[in-house]
C-alpha cells in the first residue's frame, strides 16, 4: 500500500521554532514528527510513501537520507506551492490503487486498518478521518448524516458557522478516480476546492469518526500538549526506550547519582546530566543534550545538541537545537532559538 504525506507547510504558527527546520521535522522525544507518521504507516502494512516538500526541504530529505526508515520514501519538491490536492496530482503516477494521505503536522496513532475498512465498506471515493474535539475554530469541520456521509464541510469556521465538533484531522483515504477532478499544475485544495467539487458532482464522501488519539502540533500550545500527552501514555508511539514509572531514559544517557528525576519525563541518547541537577515532571532532555550541575528543568522541552549551563533554571519553555544557555540564567515560559556558540 502507498501513502502521501503532506510536508510542504512553512510552519508560521510554530515560529520561531520553524525558523531553521521544516514544520514536520519538529522534535517529538528525540525524533521528528514525520518519523512517527512513517512508523504508524509501517504498522498497518504501508510499504511506500511520497512526501512533498517546499520550505527548508533539505531539513527533511537530509535527515531521512541519514536515518533510514522501514518504509520506502520518495520526495516531491515543489518550487511553487500547489495546495494539498495539487501536490498529489503532481505525483498521480505514483498511485495505482486506494491510497492514504496524511498531514505532516498531525500526531496520532490512528488505526489505519479501520479507516480503510470503513472506506471500502462505504464504497467512497474519499473518506476523511474525523475527531471530536472541543476547541475547533482552527480546523475544518464536517457535518455527516447517520451513515457517515458528509453533507457539508466548512474550512476553519467562524463563531457563526459552529454547528458541529467533528473536525478534519488531515487523514484521508482516496480512490485514484479523484485525479479526474484535480487540474494539473494548479493550486488546488482538498477542503476549499476538491471536496466541494466532488459533492457537487454527487460523489460519495464519507467521514470516519476515529477513536484514537490525534492532535495538530502546528502551534506552540498544541505542540507542547502533544509531547506531554506522549509522556502520559495517551497515544502509542514507539520511541525505543524502557518506561520505568513514566521515566523514559536511554541506556546511553550519563546521569550523575545525585541527580533527582521525577516522571513522567524523557532523557534521550547520549544525554549528560551533571551533579545535583533536578529533572521535574514533563521535562524532555533530547539526544546529546548536556545539563550542567545544579540546574533545574521543569515542564520544558530541550532539543538535540543543546547545553544548559550550571545553575540554570528552565521552566515551561522550549529550547531549540544547538543552543547554549549560560550559567545561572532563569528561563520561564519562553522559546529559545539563538545559539551563543
Amino acid at each position: 500500500m502507498k501513502a502521501f504525506v503532506l510536508a510542504a507547510g512553512v510552519g508560521a504558527r510554530l515560529r520561531p521554532l520553524t525558523s531553521n527546520i521544516s514544520k514536520p521535522m519538529i522534535s517529538i522525544l528525540g525524533k521528528p514528527a514525520l518519523y512517527y507518521i512513517f512508523s504508524n504507516l509501517c504498522k498497518y502494512g504501508f510499504t511506500d510513501a511520497c512526501v512533498n516538500t517546499y520550505y527548508l526541504s533539505d531539513s527533511i530529505t537530509g535527515y531521512f537520507e541519514r536515518n533510514k526508515t522501514d518504509i520506502r520514501l520518495e520526495f516531491s519538491k515543489e518550487k511553487t506551492l500547489l495546495g494539498t490536492a495539487g501536490a498529489i496530482k503532481k505525483k498521480e503516477n505514483f498511485f495505482d490503487d486506494t491510497f492514504v494521505v496524511m498531514s505532516g503536522d498531525g500526531l496520532s496513532d490512528v488505526n489505519l486498518k479501520k479507516v480503510l475498512e470503513f472506506h471500502k465498506k462505504k464504497k467512497s471515493i474519499a473518506t476523511i478521518a474525523l475527531k471530536k474535539i472541543v476547541s475547533r475554530f482552527e480546523y475544518g469541520i464536517a457535518v455527516t448524516n447517520k451513515s457517515g456521509k458528509i453533507k457539508k464541510f466548512v474550512e476553519k469556521p467562524s463563531w457563526g458557522d459552529v454547528f458541529n465538533d467533528d473536525i478534519n484531522t488531515g487523514i484521508y483515504v482516496f480512490e485514484p478516480e479523484i485525479f479526474n477532478y484535480i487540474p494539473k499544475d494548479t493550486f488546488f485544495d482538498f477542503s476549499m476546492d476538491l471536496f466541494p467539487l466532488l459533492m457537487k458532482k454527487g460523489k460519495k464522501i464519507f467521514g470516519y469518526l476515529m477513536d484514537e488519539y490525534w492532535t495538530d502540533i502546528g502551534n506552540i500550545f498544541e505542540y507542547k500538549k502533544g509531547v506531554f500527552d506522549v509522556l502520559d501514555g495517551k497515544l502509542e508511539l514507539n520511541f525505543g526506550l524502557i518506561n520505568n514509572s513514566g521515566k523514559y531514559i536511554s541506556g546511553t544517557a550519563k546521569i550523575a547519582k545525585s541527580v533527582k528525576i521525577k516522571g513522567p519525563c524523557f532523557i534521550g541518547d547520549n544525554a549528560v546530566i551533571e551533579d545535583k541537577s533536578v529533572i521535574n515532571p514533563y521535562s524532555v532532555i533530547s539526544n546529546n543534550v548536556k545539563i550542567e550541575k545544579n540546574s533545574v528543568i521543569d515542564r520544558s522541552i530541550i532539543w538535540e545538541n543543546s547545553i544548559v549551563g550550571s545553575g540554570a533554571d528552565i521552566i515551561s519553555s522550549v529550547v531549540s537545537s544547538d543552543v547554549s544557555i549560560p550559567a545561572s540564567v532563569s528561563v520561564f515560559d519562553s522559546i529559545v532559538i539563538e545559539s551563543s556558540r
